[in-house]
């Protein structure tokens, strides 16, 4: 009887193991001349390297018969091409769905699997590292990556249909419907401000610029005086660029250069960003696809809007962001704004003032 995985392998490939800060490959007897004659090969200090790593000797999968090796493809051909964001949570999923699907057959997996899985995920639960997992919205997205690596699966040929597509229906999370109020906007931007280029004028300058064109965080704060022409602000939305190409050009009014003139002169140093740190560079970290210190700013922010303003309800970015569409005179007018490619997800997500309606009675008496 083999021994069972410790808890940290858990959810690895086959023969990967985690220890002094690195995973390491177990090779095979024998086969040790195929790799430079160690009997435990490292891979990487982190998940990503150590895929990288294993792409890089061994290829794909070519013959995937459960779905633990499905899983080992999807990793090498899909995973690196998301954005870096997406590339870490989908390790994590990954990992969790190894544990549980890793050797079942992919001939093998029902509908009914998926809803026990969910089920069984819905409780959230201490885990090894002592922190909580679990809960509804991890398990969907699991099972949304799931999803995916068999319609993969279908496309290379490993199976002739998706097991559960269009099959199993995941009672929905509820979604967010906080609306911000105009003067709740007009008490964020009466905050008084330490100094006149510091982060408080800075944020100011953003949510300006935010809800009067909807832009996404990660464009605003990539925005840089090459985006600024003559015409308007011209953006390729960073989340879409290698899907949809969705390209945008925000036209000038007399508003919009105000906004943009107030983010220049919050600017702590001159710099090619319209938002940019002291040193000049723009907050985002291209290599981890995160902006730290903007997020440290910006949770300081409505900490002091909850507690210095008339403000009493918490808001986040994306609220801001759907307030613009929600102001919006059109569905249509709101998708353009926001760069979305369909209205729908505009409609359900950020469309989020009540749909006024004329009732019969009044259209009759017209």
């Amino acid at each position: 009887m083999p021994k069972p995985r410790k808890s940290e392998n858990k959810g690895l490939p086959e023969r990967w193991r985690s220890y002094h800060g690195a995973y390491y490959f177990s090779v095979p007897v024998g086969l040790e001349h195929l790799w430079e004659g160690k009997k435990q090969f490292r891979l990487g200090k982190t998940l990503p390297q150590a895929y990288a790593k294993w792409a890089e000797r061994i290829g794909a999968q070519n013959n995937a018969q459960n779905i633990s090796e499905l899983l080992d493809r999807y990793l090498i051909e899909v995973v690196p091409t998301k954005a870096i964001s997406s590339r870490e949570s989908n390790l994590i999923w990954i990992k969790q769905i190894r544990s549980v699907f890793g050797t079942l057959k992919l001939s093998a997996i029902q509908p009914q699997h998926i809803y026990k899985y969910v089920d069984m995920r819905t409780t959230k639960k201490l885990n090894e590292n002592g922190n909580m997992s679990g809960g509804k919205t991890t398990a969907h997205r699991e099972m949304e990556v799931l999803s995916h690596c068999f319609t993969k699966a279908v496309e290379w040929g490993y199976i002739h249909r998706h097991p559960f597509k269009n099959e199993v229906r995941l009672k929905g999370e509820k979604s967010r419907d906080r609306y911000i109020e105009d003067w709740e906007i007009l008490e964020m931007l009466s905050m008084k401000a330490q100094r006149i280029k510091g982060s408080v004028r800075a944020i100011q300058a953003y949510i300006r610029l935010k809800i009067i064109t909807g832009m996404a965080r990660s464009d605003l704060l990539r925005l840089t005086m090459s985006n600024l022409k003559e015409d308007g602000i011209h953006i390729q939305r960073h989340k879409t660029a290698k899907s949809t190409g969705k390209r945008t050009i925000y036209l000038w009014d007399p508003e919009l250069r105000d906004c943009v003139e107030k983010a220049k002169a919050a600017r702590p140093a001159l710099s090619t960003f319209l938002f940019c740190k002291k040193d000049g560079h723009g907050y985002f970290n291209e290599e981890t696809g995160k902006a730290n210190g903007w997020d440290s700013m910006w949770q300081r922010f409505c900490a002091r809007v909850l507690k210095e303003t008339k403000v009493d309800l918490g808001f986040t970015e994306h609220d801001l962001r759907a307030k613009c569409a929600s102001d919006a005179e059109t569905l249509e007018h709101a998708r353009a704004l926001l760069s979305h490619a369909d209205g729908r997800t505009t409609d359900k997500i950020y469309r989020r003032k009540p749909e006024k309606i004329a009732s019969l009675g009044m259209k009759k008496a017209s």
